[in-house]
């Protein structure tokens, strides 16, 4: 039901919120050292993680069991979505601090965008049989 508590909640956006705000605080940081181009993206990366994350708040706990496998299949699912969010976590984390440090931030921006896409695309036409 739409009104239960747990979908009112405002602690279910506190680390979507406090992952905008740091983006938005990066951003800040470095266009007042004169690296707008740079601020952008990784705000905008950090942004898109919050956007990740505020939307996998909405997911139910649907099981792949019963005719695809069961036990073995759901434990082959849930490694896959640790894995591509450990992968998804390291990337922008390398992003954050590679433009904190003055680096090169594109080398891990295009596969954090890329990630960010197909995670899109997937979410979006994943029960279509696409």
């Amino acid at each position: 039901m739409w009104i239960a508590s747990e979908r009112r909640s405002a602690s279910r956006w506190i680390v979507p919120g406090l992952i905008l705000v740091t983006g938005v605080a990066v951003a800040a940081v470095l266009a007042v050292d004169d690296r707008m181009t740079t601020g952008l993206i990784a705000g905008g990366v950090l942004a898109g993680y919050a956007l990740l994350l505020s939307t996998r708040r909405n997911e139910s706990g649907r099981s792949s069991g019963g005719a695809y496998g069961g036990h073995r299949s759901r434990a082959q699912l849930r490694a896959a979505a640790v894995t591509g969010d450990l992968v998804t976590v390291a990337l922008v984390g390398a992003v954050v601090v590679e433009a904190l440090r003055g680096g090169e931030i594109l080398p891990y921006a295009w596969p954090a965008a890329l990630a960010g896409v197909v995670y899109g695309v997937t979410a979006l036409f994943g029960d279509s049989g696409l």
